[in-house]
């Protein structure tokens, strides 16, 4: 350990260069065709078996 010198915070932020990542369109479509798909089985599938689930429960 004795090559890491006793720096300053100022010294050590000059090296540190942090971006984002953009998120590729693709991917974006992705999650709004998995976001649609969701509502279409909330609607058509989940919300007619709870009505019929809590009228008359097994």
């Amino acid at each position: 350990m004795d090559h890491l010198k006793n720096t300053s915070a100022e010294e050590d932020h000059r090296y540190h260069h942090y971006t984002s990542n953009a998120i590729p369109w693709y991917v974006r479509l992705i999650w709004l065709g998995f976001w649609v798909l969701v509502i279409y089985y909330v609607v058509v599938w989940l919300l007619p078996a709870m009505q019929v689930e809590l009228v008359s429960p097994p």
